[in-house]
């Protein structure tokens, strides 16, 4: 298996960048960037793209079909309780703050 992708961006080829320039005198060419897997991005989307904005660009284009994949049509939520502590500021007055803390679900998702 490779360790390259080609990058996703839809308009990739066409960035102005020294690093796409391929090909000979009197054919030069703008190819897209090869992206290397590396241990960072392996388990996120970054293996498919060069940059945020071949991401984002990809995103623009192809939202629409990437939400039908998936559509939510309800919100989610996630159980919490809250914790109410009482500090004071530099001058001594009281104040108190909520923290949020997850629940932890024992049941399977």
């Amino acid at each position: 298996m490779s360790d390259f992708k080609w990058c996703h961006g839809p308009k990739c080829h066409k960035s102005h960048t020294q690093d796409r320039i391929r090909g000979s005198k009197g054919s030069k060419v703008l190819r897209t960037k090869k992206v290397k897997t590396t241990e960072w991005n392996a388990t996120n989307g970054y293996k498919y793209f060069c940059s945020t904005g071949c991401w984002s660009d990809f995103f623009i284009k192809y939202a629409q079909q990437c939400v039908a994949i998936a559509p939510r049509n309800e919100p989610l939520e996630t159980p919490i309780e809250i914790e109410t502590e009482t500090r004071q500021d530099w001058n001594g007055h009281d104040y108190t703050i909520k923290n949020i803390k997850e629940r932890v679900d024992t049941s399977m998702e």
